[in-house]
């Protein structure tokens, strides 16, 4: 497919802000979308693996993993829409291309991604008392992680099918006879796709150190119990990390042609980077792990690492369809919109980190609450919640009192 055909797919009406803006931002809410799928892939193989054990420790972990779990399910279900949205702006050729391409699946990974939420929420309502009781019903928990990997397997292809015009009229018309049915997904590639699935393992046990800091600081007297989650989040770090190291090298020496040039770039050498010192981290702090807040510095160093990962990601996506096929998305059509572009930060930025501060803060305190009787917000968070609950009023207004304004014009 030529460049000049691909620009025609082009919106039009150009993009409400800089291309910049929105690599950016995609590649920022990748990385959080993907902790998030990864925190959930590795609670959720930690809530199987301990469930069913008779040493209580791990029954405990699994308490709290299937918690994590099915919270983290929906954090990935969320922040996942955001990257979706950018890739669609400036991307917007080759992602309605291959959306179309294999539409069955687009409409079908909904539908798996409901069912196994639903199932993660079976094996939820089937184990009251992980601890006590043991537990029950994993087939639930198997099937869950099955069709979320399953959800996860199609995004993967409908993001790859996209780096590949060349192919779309053999995938659309093969033989020459047009098949518009969509049934079909038509590329992947396994080590790109295990490669970030791999990530889940060192992510989760930089988890799980955030989460033995937590229970230290709410005073927790159980030290075989943190020293069981120290022992078993320095081994999935390691162990994990060296795994997908090894993956993700296979997928450098089995990229296509047109992207081989990734494979020696400082760009995959800054992940790499990046990756081991995640890994490495925990043995450089040692003791410090169990003192003030290094012990989450480890999760939000592993957060920074998937940062630096999005963004090589992202730049093998646009040099590929700049130098094998001509489209720069940098020089979209710009069509300036302040308020869109405004509003857009201040909701994310104010109105969601107020608000999001909030309920961080006190599930915080709420936790690490000791005293007698039910936890109780002081003067100063409470007004942070008022502060959040005005700012919602207030966006809420704003935005439909807009809304009215133009329509009345």
């Amino acid at each position: 497919m030529t460049p000049e055909m691909l620009y025609a797919l082009r919106d039009q009406a150009g993009v409400p802000s800089h291309p910049v803006v929105f690599l950016i931002l995609g590649v920022l809410t990748f990385a959080l979308h993907i902790a998030a799928v990864q925190v959930m892939l590795g609670a959720a193989a930690l809530t199987l693996r301990g469930a069913f054990s008779a040493d209580l420790k791990w029954r405990r972990l699994a308490a709290a993993m299937i918690t994590t779990a099915k919270i983290a399910v929906s954090v990935a279900i969320v922040i996942g829409v955001a990257p979706l949205l950018f890739v669609q702006v400036i991307y917007d050729p080759f992602w309605y291309t291959s959306n179309v391409l294999s539409a069955w699946w687009v409409i079908g990974f909904i539908v798996l991604l409901i069912a196994g939420y639903i199932a993660m929420y079976g094996f939820y309502w089937k184990n009251h008392d992980i601890v006590a009781d043991g537990g029950k019903g994993g087939v639930w928990m198997v099937l869950s992680i099955a069709l979320l990997l399953a959800v996860g397997w199609i995004v993967h292809s409908l993001t790859y099918q996209m780096l590949f015009p060349e192919q779309w009229m053999g995938w659309y018309a093969p033989n020459g006879q047009i098949d518009p049915s969509g049934r079909s997904l038509h590329l992947s590639h396994l080590p790109r796709f295990l490669f970030f699935i791999a990530l889940s393992a060192p992510v989760t046990g930089a988890w799980l150190f955030a989460y033995r800091r937590y229970l230290q600081g709410g005073k927790e007297a159980d030290g075989a119990y943190l020293a069981f989650l120290r022992g078993l989040a320095q081994q999935l770090m390691l162990v994990g990390g060296v795994v997908a190291v090894l993956i993700g090298a296979v997928w450098m020496l089995t990229l296509p042609e047109k992207m081989a040039w990734f494979a020696g770039s400082i760009w995959m050498w800054v992940a790499l980077a990046a990756l081991l010192a995640v890994v490495a981290l925990p043995l450089v702090l040692r003791d410090q792990l169990d003192a003030g807040f290094w012990g989450y510095g480890i999760f939000g160093a592993g957060a920074v690492g998937l940062i630096v990962v999005g963004s090589s990601r992202e730049v093998l996506r646009f040099v590929t369809l700049l130098g094998s096929h001509g489209y720069n998305a940098l020089d979209y059509r710009i069509t300036m919109d302040w308020y869109s572009t405004l509003l857009f930060f201040i909701t994310f930025g104010v109105v969601g980190g107020m608000t999001l501060a909030y309920l961080l803060t006190v599930a915080w305190k709420a936790g690490q609450h000791k005293g007698d009787g039910p936890y109780v917000p002081s003067t100063g968070i409470t007004r942070i919640g008022q502060w959040s609950v005005s700012l919602l009023v207030i966006w809420t207004l704003l935005y439909f009192g807009v809304g009215f304004w133009v329509w009345a014009r």
